[in-house]
Order: structure tokens, then C-alpha cells, then sequence
């Protein structure tokens, strides 16, 4: 991965399509199994989230791309892009998350429980989101993204 440049409109379109298509989907699926909130909680929550991500999304990415150069710093194994992917996701988001948990009237047991599952899950979901990341800058064409294979 090349370091971004200054802003680029590439970059903010890929990152945000990323974050409101990835959030929506797994925040729903967390909300609904996982932490007992009824589908009107959780639509209400994901419908909130979605200008709070727009928001965030090129902020995330740029911050994103600061943890994975540390990382590789450290390592260029791909073990060590998983963690930095893992770190920035949990790290960046489950401050937002729970706000906007909090916003909607999520009780404080479900927004601990949202929150925490949120965490634990994103063992996995960091990860999946830094590769869907990726795939999204390569389809926005992103300079530094598109070249590579």
C-alpha cells in the first residue's frame, strides 16, 4: 500500500461507500442476534448511523492508513496488517458506535452488550473491513490501489 497524498475525492467517495454499505449490514446483524435490540432499534440506529459514517468514513480511512504504515514499520507480514486493521476498526469505532447506540435509546446493558460484542467481533470484522476497504478503492479507482494486482 502506497501512502495517500493530500485529499483526494477518490478517496473520501471509496472510504465512505465502504464504511455506510459495511456498518449497516454488520451493525444490524450485531444489534439484532447478538445484543436483543428489536428491528426498529436497530433500523433506527443503522438510519442514524449512516450520516455519522458518511461523516467519519474519509477521517477512518486516513487514520487507518496511519495505523497500517506504523504497523509495517514493525512487520510487513500480512499478520501484521490484520492487527493494524483490527486496532484502527475497534480503536475508531466503538467510541461512535456507542453514541449513536446512546442517540436512539439503547438501554445501557444493550449498548455495553453492543458495544463489547462489537469489540469482540471485531476480531473478524476489522479485517474483513480492511479488505473490503481495499477492494473499494480499487473499484473508485484510488491512486495507489487500482495499479496494483
Amino acid at each position: 500500500m502506497k501512502p495517500r497524498g493530500p485529499f483526494c475525492i477518490r478517496n473520501a467517495a471509496a472510504d465512505t461507500f465502504a464504511m455506510v454499505v459495511f456498518c449497516f449490514m454488520s451493525g444490524m446483524l450485531i444489534e439484532i442476534l447478538i445484543s436483543g435490540m428489536t428491528f426498529e432499534q436497530s433500523l433506527a440506529s443503522r438510519t442514524l448511523s449512516i450520516p455519522v459514517n458518511i461523516a467519519i468514513a474519509w477521517p477512518y480511512g486516513v487514520f487507518r492508513d496511519y495505523v497500517l504504515r506504523q504497523g509495517a514499520r514493525v512487520s510487513n507480514s500480512g499478520i501484521m496488517k490484520n492487527l493494524s486493521d483490527l486496532f484502527a476498526y475497534v480503536l475508531f469505532q466503538s467510541p461512535v458506535y456507542a453514541a449513536i447506540l446512546f442517540t436512539v435509546g439503547a438501554s445501557t446493558d444493550q449498548i455495553i452488550t453492543a458495544v463489547a460484542s462489537n469489540a469482540v467481533v471485531s476480531c473478524g470484522m476489522g479485517i474483513l473491513y480492511g479488505y473490503f476497504l481495499d477492494m473499494c478503492r480499487k473499484w473508485f479507482r484510488v491512486p495507489g490501489y487500482y495499479q496494483q494486482a
